[in-house]
């Protein structure tokens, strides 16, 4: 019985512990403060910050005078001359009240002439009238009404007007003017007064609108009838707008000892018509519940006891403050990850797939052009000069990609009519110039692998080499030496450029491109025509040792032949004007192109200009006008020109004049003219040599430094630019 009574006791200290613990926190449904009413006549529900005692509200904004214990008032209103007006019907914890205002009315009393008016005045202290939930409305035949108030330091005033002849000339419903009138209410308004008048007395309207109405409601509240017309209740409902003032935004009022957000809750900045502070509200954090004004009122939400989640049958809901998470049953989470890894082993497995296709079209489309581009052709000549020196290397298209940065733009150092030139680096970073075609005609694979071929094999000092070509693309690509000075065109039709090159530099480039055309001419075992010789096909290394370049519309000429019948090709201006008229190419075309650049070369000037007069367009022209009329030196550009060295420039001059000869017969062999020119080279630096020099000696000068590994015997005639074929491009340099 001891043992008993003693465990009774531990039991009720327990529950009374508990009750007082759970006294001290909210309960669900906990609105105000602990012993605190919450109710108050018709009005059944007081949350804090409002309250009815002291203590029980926030401060005297809140305040709501529970008169009689059942009539439940706003107590700062301002002078009222009905004492019904704003009882609080209703509180909102979203920042709203329901108020009962009085209604303004205007009736004319004809028994003793004289109108009897009630005036509606109030203010709710620091609320606001909303202006998003109320309506000022007028209703009447004979009517009109204000309001007025202030907004901020603003008097604010407007009207409304509603009149009707008959009762059938209104329609329940309608607002319009008809016998009701309604206007919007203006943001912030404050201090309200309602007046209600009657235009003619009612004298028209007595039977069936003895009164006007002025009265603001909440919208939503209210309907017009006609029946409005002969009586309308003393008040009316009207929405309030309330938040915490005094306290600045959030910002400011966080800091405040009385901020009123509690746990789990938010702040949120109310704001007026000027955009000054309206206050706050608090708000529960999303996944709570209560009063946010409350220590501990808001609550966590189960929504796993109240279904609001979206776990399906396959998991469980488990709840977690502020919200909730599904938990995979432990079956259904077996097959998800089982299903689950073997959708990623077939993603793995078709990926792989997919890439060994992928890979597999790639190396069958790379056999494909390899082999319509005459990989195999150019194999079988290659492996016949596997012994011989400067053989082509025939690179694989991964390879140039990566000497490019996947032909990247900003490694374009040329462009041409047949391509685009790049400049890249190999593995051993060696620099070089690749040529990325645009198009190949396929029926001269042939010729031009024969070319490349030949090409390949010549080992001039003077000739840009060609080191190999990629057959693994649509079109060919093609790779050369890298040039790094630019070509002689820019270094002698550029101010910038040309006092930099003396006239023993020009000479010296001028015998040593003679020497290359004699080379292709003569020495060549397949001799070739350049068929393009001009200053933008020779290029300059940091020496100034000139570098022949451009061999696209190149002829390679049988041993037996002396001319070609062929498709005019060549530059504006540098063009043999007897081969553009009987399109019979000979050695003697490349003669004349050349003769051009030696008047280039002595000049300074564009082989065409259309700047100049037009006797002086054509430079050839005008300086074999000059060098007629014994004026050279008139044309000759000054900086070039010195005492020492002007009988060499007639020399040269007449040699000029001798290559540009109209009948290509009277031209004299590139081998004769570049025996000149090194002959005046010679005279030049070694004034006590005999001008009549050894023509032997002068030969086997000359040529010591060919060093041609041709082994060529081909008997091909190629035409390269007529028929597309794409070693031609505008040079391998770099800029």
């Amino acid at each position: 019985m001891g043992l008993s009574g003693t465990c009774l006791r531990l039991v009720a200290v327990q529950l009374l512990l508990l009750m007082v613990a759970n006294a001290s926190l909210p309960t669900d449904h906990q609105i105000a403060k602990p012993g605190c009413p919450t109710e108050c006549g018709e009005l059944k529900s007081i949350p804090y910050p409002f309250g009815t005692k002291p203590g029980c509200f926030l401060n005297e904004d809140f305040f709501i005078d529970c008169v009689n214990n059942s009539i439940p008032r706003i107590p700062f209103q301002g002078s009222i001359t009905n004492s019904s007006s704003l009882i609080v019907t209703n509180i909102n914890m979203e920042g709203r009240l329901q108020v009962q205002s009085s209604v303004s009315q205007q009736c004319y009393d004809e028994k003793h002439m004289k109108y009897k008016n009630t005036t509606t005045i109030f203010e709710v202290g620091q609320a606001i009238i909303s202006d998003t939930q109320n309506k000022f409305t007028v209703i009447g035949c004979d009517s009109y009404g204000y309001i007025q108030g202030r907004i901020g330091k603003k008097k604010y005033r407007a009207g409304c007007i509603s009149s009707c002849a008959r009762l059938n000339d209104v329609t329940d419903g309608s607002c319009s003017g008809f016998g009701c009138c309604q206007i919007d209410i203006p943001k912030d308004l404050k201090r309200i007064r309602v007046e209600a008048y009657s235009f003619l007395r009612h004298k028209y309207v007595t039977q069936f609108n003895p009164c006007s109405y002025a009265f603001v409601i909440e919208d939503s509240q209210f309907r017009f009838s006609s029946s409005n017309l002969s009586s309308i209740t003393e008040t009316v409902p009207t929405a309030v707008d309330w938040a915490i003032t005094r306290q600045g935004k959030c910002e400011e009022a966080k800091y405040n000892p009385s901020y009123a957000c509690k746990e789990n809750s938010f702040c949120d900045d109310q704001t007026t018509a000027n955009n000054s502070t309206g206050g706050y509200l608090c708000k529960c954090l999303h996944g709570y519940k209560g009063n946010p004004y409350l220590s501990h009122g808001c609550q966590d939400i189960d929504e796993c006891k109240l279904g609001n989640h979206t776990c399906g049958e396959e998991s469980h809901c488990e709840n977690i403050q502020g919200n909730y998470r599904c938990i995979p049953n432990q079956f259904v989470t077996k097959i998800v990850v089982g299903v689950g890894l073997g959708f990623v082993m077939l993603l793995v497995l078709i990926s792989w797939i997919y890439i060994m296709m992928k890979k597999r079209r790639l190396i069958k489309l790379k056999e494909k052009f390899f082999q319509q581009n005459g990989g195999f052709l150019l194999q079988q000549q290659l492996s016949k000069r596997s012994g011989t020196c400067g053989t082509a290397r025939i690179f694989n298209a991964e390879e140039l990609q990566k000497a490019t940065n996947n032909f990247d733009e900003k490694r374009i150092i040329g462009k041409g009519g047949y391509g685009t030139v790049y400049k890249g680096f190999l593995t051993d970073n060696n620099p070089v110039a690749i040529k990325k075609s645009k198009i190949v005609d396929q029926s001269q694979i042939e010729q031009f692998i024969n070319e490349v071929t030949v090409l390949s094999q010549i080992n001039h000092r003077n000739v840009v080499k060609l080191l190999g070509c990629c057959l693994e693309t649509e079109v060919p690509l093609l790779v050369y030496e890298y040039v790094t000075n630019g070509t002689l065109f820019e270094h002698i039709h550029n101010n910038d450029n040309a006092p930099t090159i003396p006239w023993e530099t020009r000479l010296r480039i001028a015998a040593e491109t003679a020497g290359v055309l004699s080379y292709l001419h003569s020495a060549a075992a397949t001799p070739i025509i350049h068929r393009d010789v001009k200053s933008s096909n020779i290029l300059l290394d940091d020496d100034f040792i000139a570098k022949v370049s451009d061999f696209g519309a190149s002829k390679l000429v049988p041993m037996d032949v002396t001319q070609l019948s062929t498709m005019v090709q060549g530059t504006l201006g540098y063009l043999d004007p007897e081969y553009l008229h009987t399109s019979q190419l000979t050695e003697k075309s490349d003669v004349y192109s050349f003769g051009v650049v030696l008047v280039e070369l002595m000049t300074g000037k564009k082989v065409v200009s259309f700047d100049r007069p037009e006797h002086e367009r054509s430079l050839v022209i005008y300086f074999l006008f000059l060098l007629k009329q014994s004026s050279l030196f008139e044309i000759l550009e000054n900086g070039i020109v010195t005492d020492d060295n002007r009988e060499q420039m007639r020399e040269v001059a007449e040699l000029a004049r001798r290559c540009l000869m109209v009948n290509g017969e009277e031209r004299p062999t590139m081998k004769e003219v570049a025996m000149e020119l090194e002959g005046l080279r010679r005279m030049n630096t070694h004034l006590w040599v005999n001008v009549e020099v050894n023509i032997e000696e002068t030969e086997h000068l000359l040529f010591e430094t060919s060093n041609a590994c041709d082994g060529s015997n081909s008997n091909v005639a190629y035409d390269s630019m007529k028929d597309h074929t794409l070693v031609a491009f505008d040079g391998g340099r770099g800029r």
